[in-house]
């Protein structure tokens, strides 16, 4: 079996930052996946479920309700390993043209007050597993460690 595209990235170099990681096709559409990695494999702590399901929630529902990218928002969510997320936008884009949306998605984490959408019982599936102070944390570090001087090696995948 041929691997996915995802498993053919050299993890030991990878570094924090956005990277498309891939591109589909439906009919003449593209959709773009965006490898969001917000913590280095294999030589950082990964993410706990509760603040990596805060990011979940709250970053899409930033993009969900950003006027010019909740149309082209298709999906986001977290990856497998816990080591960052995933994020598809419908359209043909490179890394550099969502490093504004991002870094003001991140920032909405960082200064989220209030009830976490959709942490309710009728809501969603597991909705206890939350941690809001732990996502401004990682939002925090994410954004001054990576986002607010990201660099190209920060954009595109190593060879």
């Amino acid at each position: 079996m041929e691997k996915i595209a995802s498993f053919t990235i050299d993890h030991t170099k990878l570094l924090r930052g956005i990277y498309v990681s891939r591109k589909d096709y439906v009919g003449d559409n593209v959709i773009t996946t965006f490898d969001i990695r917000i913590k280095q494999p294999n030589k950082q702590p990964v993410l706990n479920t509760a603040e990596l399901h805060t990011f979940e929630h709250l970053i899409a529902t930033y993009l969900r309700n950003d006027p010019k990218w909740a149309p082209k928002t298709i999906y986001t969510g977290p990856m497998g390993c816990r080591t960052g997320m995933y994020v598809l936008f419908a359209g043909d884009y490179e890394s550099k043209d969502i490093v504004p949306v991002i870094t003001k998605a991140f920032e909405f984490v960082l200064n989220f007050e209030g009830e976490i959408p959709g942490a309710t019982a009728k809501d969603c599936g597991y909705y206890i597993d939350h941690d809001l102070n732990m996502a401004k944390y990682e939002a925090k570090a994410y954004l001054e460690e990576v986002l607010y001087n990201i660099k190209e090696e920060n954009l595109v995948y190593p060879e």
